[in-house]
């Protein structure tokens, strides 16, 4: 009698434990998909869709237009060219129910390169010094025969959902931090 209570046991543990691990694969997954997305319509510049993938409330302290705008100037801009080159994962929180919507945190790497050549020299230190200055000296490579800059950028996201399957996301970069104060929950500010 006590060993069937102990394997019981033991498959009741199994059981929980394998779906909390699908759980939260599978919320991993669909936060990722969602980023993979995001990012896929900036390299392939369809930028209305990008600004579709935005959460709804960081419009009350950016207007919708003006991150379109800044979509537009820093993906289609004529005199640097930015194109995307690759995208890695860092690490994505497991997602935190705060007020009726979860939160999480996702940290990922994009390559980027942007082409100066049609700059004169004194454009082209200034770009460098601004990327420099954003994503640090390490992450930031001069190509001289190519006129261009790669750039590994460190990016951060909060993505929001209600229902944990379609997610929403929030820049998280330090500039935009302050105004976040009005967007995303305290607990989630305390992480970035």
């Amino acid at each position: 009698m006590y060993k069937t209570k102990f394997i019981t046991a033991l498959l009741i543990l199994y059981t929980w434990f394998s779906f909390a691990q699908t759980k939260v694969t599978t919320d991993d997954q669909a936060i990722r998909k969602s980023l993979v997305y995001f990012v896929n319509t900036i390299k392939y510049k369809k930028i209305d869709q990008s600004v579709e993938c935005i959460y709804p409330k960081f419009f009350t302290v950016e207007p919708k237009e003006k991150i379109t705008q800044l979509l537009n100037m820093t993906y289609n801009n004529p005199f640097i060219k930015v194109e995307v080159k690759d995208m890695k994962f860092g690490s994505i929180e497991k997602p935190e129910l705060i007020s009726g919507e979860y939160f999480s945190v996702a940290n990922y790497y994009l390559t980027m390169k942007g082409d100066v050549s049609a700059m004169n020299e004194q454009m082209k230190k200034s770009i460098g010094e601004m990327m420099t200055s954003k994503y640090g000296k390490a992450n930031v490579k001069y190509n001289t025969k190519e006129g261009s800059y790669v750039i590994t950028a460190p990016m951060k996201m909060v993505a929001a959902s209600k229902d944990k399957k379609t997610w929403k996301l929030v820049f998280a970069d330090k500039e935009y931090k302050t105004r976040l104060v009005k967007v995303l929950p305290k607990k989630v500010l305390d992480k970035l």
